[in-house]
């Protein structure tokens, strides 16, 4: 009884895909196409009822955003140098001895009547110095945008004003930087999510407790790159920023080298200031003055293009930019994120925020595992990505194509004997 009625069903799909119809000489073959989209696009009201990290990572199983384990290891304000990974230390020695960073002193404390910082027994406008804070452009450094572009920009977030602005950036589709604090993104996780997993913003550095660079030592000014690159790092997918914004634009030669020679980093400053973050205080500027000079800026000279210093502080500042927003998006700027307007990465090891992550062999994390960490052995010998470990998954001996076809072969097979599987029970049961 069993083996007729199994014959059966085993020929009865054959029967149903090929029947012979009304004038035909065989069986019909019905062809249907895929439609050309079978999915929702991103940022279709479905994608929050699942939300969940989606953007390709580098193989490490890093911890929820937000959760004990995410949070757990950092350093309080301002971190203290002698805390930091003993491979971060092994790094700033190892450029030092090579004479990659140079022998400037640092900077002496500032005040609210002298915010600019001071040296002792050097020229900061001298080359061999160029403090920014002293207008001096050391090659490298970005200042402007490219002719005919704005950059789009925030500093200081995750902060008070991010909801208001995430919201405005998201509803009118407009790429964004945020240079954000370490310790923001520490308090704020869910505003951190938002910006680089809903809105798919791109994240740089602004340190971790915005000090004045140039007043800190060597070892404080490591302390200041690494814990940021690091909370970034464990909170992107591995992406580790290509690009950092010092506070109050203060930095110089020895700094610069500190960044870029440890941790890859590029300087990005501004050409125009709106002062956005004295809204809120006393004899700070206004909404009305600050319209006034977007205007004149937005409708001057295309060359060179604008980097303007904008802030997520509070909804006072993100205000500024909603109301600005009609004349930048009308006066025929090409309007880019500021990480994207070189034509470079954002991050040292992966295009964007929605491209595949390279491992990479620097001083954050050159031995990945299936754990995040905070430190790693390898010196990074220049600011581009070295190649991956050969020991990793993403440099395998067997290409992704060939991983593909093997899944969808075994897939196959595996669904063909579910399926014969699930007739024989079927059929013995009723038998």
């Amino acid at each position: 009884m069993v083996l007729p009625v199994l014959s059966a069903l085993l020929v009865l799909p054959f029967l149903v895909l090929a029947h012979p119809t009304p004038n035909s000489d065989g069986p019909e073959v019905v062809k249907r196409s895929l439609p050309s989209r079978w999915y929702q696009e991103r940022g279709h009201p479905v994608e929050k009822l699942f939300m969940r990290q989606t953007e390709p990572t580098d193989g490490v199983n890093y911890p929820a955003i937000g959760s004990p384990q995410w949070s757990q290891g950092y350093p309080p304000v301002p971190p203290d140098p002698t805390q930091m990974p003993q491979e971060w230390t092994n790094a700033l020695n190892a450029a030092v001895n090579a004479g990659k960073i140079p022998n400037i002193p640092p900077s002496t404390s500032t005040n609210p009547q002298n915010p600019t910082p001071v040296y002792e027994g050097v020229n900061p406008g001298d080359p061999s110095v160029c403090s920014a804070s002293y207008g001096c452009r050391a090659p490298g450094d970005i200042w402007d945008a490219p002719n005919g572009t704005i950059g789009i920009s925030f500093d200081d977030g995750p902060s008070l004003g991010s909801d208001l602005l995430y919201t405005f950036l998201e509803g009118n589709k407009i790429p964004s930087t945020h240079f954000m604090i370490g310790t923001n993104i520490l308090n704020n996780p869910t505003l951190f999510s938002r910006a680089f997993q809903e809105l798919h913003s791109d994240i740089a550095v602004h340190t971790w407790s915005h000090r004045y660079m140039t007043t800190l030592s060597n070892a404080e000014v490591v302390a200041e790159f690494g814990w940021t690159m690091e909370i970034i790092k464990n909170s992107t997918g591995g992406r580790l920023p290509r690009y950092w914004r010092p506070p109050y634009g203060d930095t110089d030669n020895r700094v610069r080298a500190i960044a870029s020679e440890v941790f890859g980093l590029q300087t990005i400053i501004w050409n125009h200031d709106t002062l956005d973050w004295s809204l809120t205080t006393q004899g700070g500027t206004t909404a009305e003055a600050i319209n006034a000079s977007m205007t004149q800026w937005l409708t001057g000279p295309k060359s060179p293009g604008l980097l303007i210093l904008e802030h997520e502080l509070t909804d006072n500042s993100a205000q500024a930019f909603i109301d600005a927003y009609p004349l930048i998006s009308t006066t025929g700027w090409n309007i880019l994120s500021t990480a994207q307007m070189e034509g470079q990465t954002v991050y040292l090891n992966s295009k964007d925020g929605l491209s595949p992550v390279q491992p990479f062999n620097g001083v954050l994390g050159a031995q990945y595992s299936n754990t995040p960490t905070t430190s790693s052995t390898v010196v990074p010998s220049s600011t581009a990505p070295p190649p991956a470990p050969s020991n990793t998954t993403a440099n395998s001996n067997t290409s992704q194509s060939d991983k593909n076809k093997n899944g969808s072969t075994q897939s196959f097979v595996s669904k063909l004997a579910g399926v014969l599987g699930g007739m024989i029970l079927t059929v013995a049961f009723y038998a």
